[in-house]
């Protein structure tokens, strides 16, 4: 008989603020332009969810904090020493709390850093994508290469040393020696981690609008392939743990938050369109600003609130999982679904999966370990898929 799964309360808390300066070309994340929005407003309905939140599913102690969007740091100075204190006055932050603020370059000034810094963010991700000026006007951002400088030197004057930047590959009219020259003055920050992604048409963009008239000029798959391999080949050679398929990081800098995602662990989601999952339930919250607001003034602002099947849990946890360069244990997966056998579960796909070398199993004393091979990592999605209907 299988035991019941408990109700684990999340130790991981997600806050969207989302707003921007502008829209970017590529981007389909919940995000409204910020002139003329209600944006103390929008921190009031935070407070509300946040409030309802701990009343409903009281938390123990948070390790991670994550605040994204949209951009947060277009908040002013008073708006986010308040929206600072309402988290830690609502949520028992743990004493070594990783506490992440995404922000763009030249959105943050020694002011809004110091109320950063005094609110308990101890961890910035700049969205700096690429350090060619004409690519980024190209993709729809508003900074440039001085911004970027200027940001992080204004981040380390305020004291903070836990730094990431984004860079995206896979652009138009991006080449392979264009983005090897953005790896090159990226290495030469030296920050302790730095995220890698390619870029995705996703609907609803300017971008997708282009892609259908034929006007992205996008590089060749051939071309996007060997920016991926470049950007392995360059980091890994400069020192930096390759842990994430997308993610690398100087040891003991990963980011702490997304692996509680890669790890299929609840997490708080709060905010217009945020998502989260607890008790096996995914909730995502509605999206438009005065929507959100007016909703939370009755409840949850919830968009819409589903069951995870089990089966389903459990494909996620080898599809998020095996992201992780450490791979997926035996032993996480029995913990998480007790009385269940990773092996039992997806024995066949496995087995497929290693026979075409893009899975490996490591067999320690009284752990079991299945891991991408290096080809796996390049074929990362082929691995994935591998597990739906599983």
């Amino acid at each position: 008989m299988k035991t019941p799964l408990a109700v684990q309360a999340p130790r991981a808390l997600y806050i969207h603020i989302p707003f921007c300066t502008n829209k970017c070309f590529y981007c389909d994340f919940t995000s409204y332009v910020l002139k003329g929005q209600p944006v103390d407003d929008y921190l009031d309905a935070l407070e509300r969810e946040m409030a309802l939140t701990v009343r409903n599913m009281p938390p123990e102690t948070i390790d991670t904090v994550f605040v994204g969007g949209g951009t947060p740091t277009v908040l002013t100075p008073p708006q986010m020493e308040r929206f600072l204190q309402a988290v830690k006055r609502h949520f028992p932050l743990a004493d070594n709390v990783e506490f992440t603020m995404e922000a763009n370059p030249g959105t943050v000034d020694p002011d809004k850093l110091a109320a950063m810094k005094e609110g308990g963010v101890n961890r910035i991700s700049f969205g700096v994508q690429s350090f060619d000026n004409g690519l980024l006007e190209r993709i729809g951002r508003i900074h440039n290469t001085d911004d970027v400088y200027r940001s992080l030197e204004n981040a380390r004057a305020a004291g903070f040393t836990n730094l990431s930047i984004d860079l995206m590959f896979g652009l138009p009219d991006q080449t392979v020696e264009l983005l090897a020259r953005s790896v090159d003055k990226a290495l030469e920050l030296d920050l302790p981690h730095y995220s890698l992604y390619s870029l995705k048409v996703e609907e609803n963009t300017l971008f997708h609008t282009m892609y259908e008239r034929n006007e992205l000029p996008l590089p060749a798959e051939e071309d996007e392939l060997q920016m991926y391999l470049l950007l392995m080949e360059r980091l890994k050679g400069a020192g930096y743990k390759h842990y994430e398929i997308s993610n690398f990081a100087r040891p003991g800098y990963e980011s702490r938050h997304n692996t509680v995602y890669w790890r299929n662990e609840p997490y708080y989601g709060l905010g217009a369109g945020a998502h989260g999952y607890a008790g096996r339930l995914r909730h995502v919250n509605v999206k438009g600003i005065q929507p959100y607001i007016d909703k939370s003034k009755d409840g949850y602002p919830r968009l819409e609130e589903n069951a995870v099947p089990e089966s389903e849990a459990m494909e996620d946890f080898m599809m998020v999982g095996l992201r992780l360069l450490e791979g997926v244990r035996a032993a996480d997966f029995a913990k998480q679904f007790p009385g269940e056998r990773l092996e039992d579960r997806f024995g066949q796909a496995i087995a497929g999966l290693m026979q075409g070398g893009l899975l490996e199993r490591i067999d320690m004393q009284d752990d079991t370990v299945y891991r991408l091979t290096d080809k796996g990592v390049i074929f990362g999605n082929e691995v994935f898929g591998a597990f739906i209907g599983e």
